[in-house]
């Protein structure tokens, strides 16, 4: 492959669009001919999903919350996440994020993958972790406009239900498929997860 028949080159940007979410910004680019196109770019801060589980006499279980996602206009069951804040580190950020939403401290975090959300259009990442060996605090530290309800739920009906209400949020299904890769593949090895 000549990465250099496919890379375009930014020329010039401005800013057209701020919330507290994210920006949009206009990206005037080169492209490999040197054709000049002008494109849209969403500009948000990382953020982390985490994949908590709980071993026990039920068997494997997921820690997961319930919560109204505005853009669909129903309640999703997903696995905890959140935005990282500046210079934050990503593993513990998402130990926060876990801690705030659930109340569950994790004992061993590690990162299992990274991925672009929509890369057509986004600048930003989405990383996420396995949790094990949680500590269940009792206090969660939800934020003014957060409204979660933690859920207990078995492995095998996420894993069934991924694709249908109430698992509709297409980053669960990666990170499930990125949990399933710990359990089958590269991190079969629990004993390389890093102690928090």
């Amino acid at each position: 492959m000549n990465e250099k028949l496919l890379i375009w080159r930014e020329e010039a940007s401005r800013r057209v669009f701020e919330c507290p979410v994210f920006s949009i910004r206009e990206s005037r680019c080169l492209s490999p001919d040197n054709e000049r196109g002008t494109f849209t770019v969403i500009d948000a801060a990382d953020w982390a999903i985490i994949v908590p589980v709980v071993d026990g006499p039920e068997g494997r279980r997921f820690v997961m919350v319930w919560q109204w996602r505005h853009g669909a206009g129903e309640l999703s069951l997903e696995f905890p996440g959140g935005v990282f804040e500046p210079g934050e580190d990503p593993a513990a950020a998402a130990a926060r994020e876990l801690r705030e939403e659930t109340g569950y401290a994790p004992g061993k975090i590690q990162k299992i993958g990274e991925f672009s959300p929509n890369p057509a259009i986004m600048s930003n990442r989405v990383h996420f972790f396995l949790a094990e060996d949680l500590i269940n605090t009792g206090t969660r530290e939800l934020d003014k406009d957060e409204y979660v309800e933690t859920a207990l739920v078995e492995e095998g009906e996420v894993s069934g239900g991924m694709g249908r209400a109430p698992y509709l949020h297409a980053l669960m299904g990666s990170a499930l498929a990125l949990y399933w890769q710990t359990q089958n593949g590269p991190f079969r090895d629990r004993s390389a997860l890093s102690a928090i």
